[in-house]
């Protein structure tokens, strides 16, 4: 599936009339940002029914801190602001989509599945994926990064994870495009397009219940709240949330990861001759290439920094604008790759910070070390054919590199 620009208006001036599917901000959103915090840090837009994107580490922190004035109940800007099953406080996915007290209780229950314990022990898992994978393009000088690597790592994890069949990928990537993609269609016309989706998540969840296995979907199906067990708009809306938040993210860091060391071989060949850089080199890829924008909902009508924002106003936290601001972050603006002191927040702030950072940071960690082990040097074939995905999740989707040297 694709996405048409080709019918949309174009944005004039993004400080009145933003739009994170725009054709000039999915390519290279960074100076639009930059643009925006130096002259109309919180800018607005009439698209979607109304919306707000605050683009400094302040503000971004105020209203991801802030969950009196703010409402989680729907994450994702579209042309649907009330979808089905998104009434606070427990909202369509949750815990990404509560709001406390609920939050706290949602939240609670996904932690066991991605402390650190369970995470490592998956790394063999991740590192076999990955030789896998690299193994397939044996021979080649050309390949793409992102469609032939990057794309099928998360994927293959969180199959494993939800005890899903592995053959079901590619579906798992036309979720991730529907609900993160394609938002500007009119709900008349992408409301359906969720049928296939609710449809293949309920035979996930009898196909547990008939036969139990020890995977996620099932803690989900058994674990209880006061004694009752989850209801089952719950555990299908925990599923999706873990499906699209744990592919989606992951791939495009991986993508982003890829596309910087191919048109920077000095960090390259640091990575490559210094293996125990990794740990500090992924964040400084996670703070300068963080994939997740996330939404939240004004509550109420108030004022937000001299901004007049009303009720049910989207407000798009601009989480990647953030970790670039340089009134947090010396040099905001140069990747460094041994950068010492790092607390981006491009896994998010407040209570809803990403219960997944542990898995994320693991996969990308061996992601790039599997990679430049197998292509210690490479370099992008064609600059103009990378592609960037829309919405708010950023990662190049086509990566065409050229190899230069193999292990």
């Amino acid at each position: 599936m694709t996405t048409d620009f080709g019918a949309k208006r174009d944005v004039l001036d993004f400080a009145t009339d933003w739009d994170h599917t725009d054709p000039a901000w999915v390519a290279d959103p960074y100076p639009i940002w930059e643009d925006l915090r130096e002259r109309c840090p919180v800018a607005h837009t009439d698209r979607y029914a109304g919306g707000w994107f605050p683009t400094t580490h302040e503000m971004v922190s105020s209203v991801a801190n802030d969950t009196e004035h703010f409402t989680s109940r729907s994450v994702v800007v579209s042309n649907n602001k009330f979808p089905p099953n998104a009434e606070a406080p427990v909202g369509g996915a949750p815990p990404i989509t509560s709001d406390p007290p609920f939050h706290q209780i949602a939240r609670r229950l996904m932690l066991p599945a991605f402390a650190p314990g369970p995470i490592n022990a998956l790394e063999p898992q991740v590192r076999a994926l990955c030789t896998k994978h690299l193994d397939s393009l044996k021979g080649r000088v050309e390949i793409d990064a992102g469609a032939d690597y990057a794309q099928f790592i998360s994927p293959g994890v969180i199959a494993t994870m939800l005890g899903f069949p592995e053959e079901d990928e590619d579906l798992f990537r036309d979720f991730v495009h529907l609900v993160l993609d394609l938002v500007d269609l009119s709900p008349e016309v992408r409301g359906p397009m969720f049928m296939p989706m609710a449809e293949y998540f309920d035979k996930q969840i009898h196909d547990h219940l008939a036969s139990p296995r020890d995977d996620f979907t099932s803690y989900l199906l058994n674990v209880e709240i006061g004694g009752e067990k989850l209801p089952p708009e719950h555990v299908r809306g925990t599923m999706v949330l873990t499906l699209v938040a744990g592919i989606d993210t992951t791939w495009s860091a991986i993508g982003s990861a890829i596309w910087h060391l191919a048109q920077n071989p000095d960090d390259l060949a640091r990575l490559v001759n210094e293996p125990d850089l990794m740990g500090v080199a992924v964040e400084e890829f996670l703070r300068f290439y963080a994939p997740v924008t996330m939404a939240r909902m004004v509550k109420e009508d108030m004022d937000f920094y001299g901004c007049p924002m009303k009720k049910d106003d989207w407000v798009l936290l601009g989480f990647p604008a953030a970790n670039r601001d340089p009134d947090v972050f010396e040099d905001a603006d140069k990747f460094i790759i041994d950068r010492a002191i790092n607390r981006h927040a491009a896994f998010g702030l407040g209570i809803h910070r990403c219960v997944g950072s542990n898995l994320a940071r693991m996969e990308l960690r061996v992601a790039i070390e599997e990679f430049i082990a197998r292509y210690p040097r490479f370099e992008l074939s064609d600059p103009s054919a990378v592609t960037w995905a829309p919405g708010q999740v950023r990662g190049p989707r086509a990566l065409p590199l050229r190899i230069l040297a193999t292990t």
